[in-house]
């Protein structure tokens, strides 16, 4: 495996009396999809916040390529590469395309807007993430909503980021929208970004994750491989399970029963229901 391009660790962040995050160690890897999944109030979108540099963590430390880094601004975090596109897009309904991709980043020939050069980047980018947006002229008050998160995601691509962090990227939208937002992280992926996916639809996001964080009331409750169940992912988000990750990523989980007396027999009537978690213990 390669070595993380972005690594958390022991990341803590506290609002007044509320702990958001609690010792938290994660790693983001070039072409791969760690989507990251939990309850509301797990602390999902703290954490994407300190990614993203939109927070400070309290406790912890930041590492790009293995060396430490202070986020403490988004615009310090694209400065390092690190790109995101939260809830609220931030988009102009009332501006076209183009003007919400290049907003406050226009392209110049001397005192003017470039506006042939903004336009044809606007149509190459949208063309490499495969977008059906029928004309970058169009305003985006126009636009349906899986269309409305590729100009998003397409504005963050300007700079050419390595990281990129997608908070809760299909909320609100239909089965046909999401599937195009969910063809568009396939397309980051193969792209070689880092794709952090936040939601707390843990059904959608085993059609593309290479790994799944689950985090429970601000602390890490399991890591597993995109494949786990969606049984097993409900559990640890629920706290129905013990906290677990996965040793070895690339290993094949058995996930049989252990043997015993009880292995092929009915469960004791005192005896937990098993939950399964995907993963090796810790």
């Amino acid at each position: 495996m390669s070595a993380p391009v972005l690594s958390l660790r022991g990341i803590s962040k506290n609002f007044g009396g509320v702990r958001a995050l609690v010792d938290v160690d994660v790693d983001v890897r070039e072409h791969e999809v760690l989507a990251v999944v939990g309850d509301n109030g797990a602390g999902k979108s703290t954490l994407a916040g300190v990614v993203a540099g939109a927070f400070r963590p309290d406790a912890g430390e930041v590492l790009l390529d293995g060396a430490p880094v202070v986020l403490d601004s988004p615009a310090t975090a694209r400065a390092h590469g690190i790109a995101a596109v939260f809830q609220q897009l931030a988009l102009v309904d009332d501006l076209d395309v183009v003007e919400n991709l290049f907003l406050a980043q226009e392209a110049l020939r001397g005192p003017f807007l470039d506006e042939i050069a903004m336009e044809r980047e606007a149509w190459g980018l949208l063309d490499q993430l495969a977008a059906t947006v029928p004309s970058v002229r169009q305003p985006v008050r126009t636009l349906s909503g899986g269309q409305r998160q590729v100009v998003a995601v397409a504005r963050a691509l300007l700079g050419a980021p390595r990281v990129l962090v997608l908070d809760e990227p299909t909320a609100a939208l239909g089965v046909r929208q999401t599937a195009e937002v969910l063809n568009l992280i396939e397309k980051l992926r193969e792209r070689g970004h880092a794709v952090v996916l936040i939601s707390h639809q843990a059904g959608e996001l085993q059609a593309v994750a290479d790994r799944i964080l689950v985090l429970r009331l601000g602390r890490v409750h399991g890591e597993f491989s995109g494949d786990t169940s969606y049984e097993d992912l409900l559990a640890a988000m629920t706290g129905a399970v013990r906290p677990a990750r996965s040793a070895d990523p690339t290993r094949q989980v058995d996930r049989a029963r252990p043997a015993g007396p009880h292995r092929s027999g009915a469960r004791r009537p005192d005896a937990p229901r098993p939950g399964g978690t995907g993963a090796v213990q810790r």
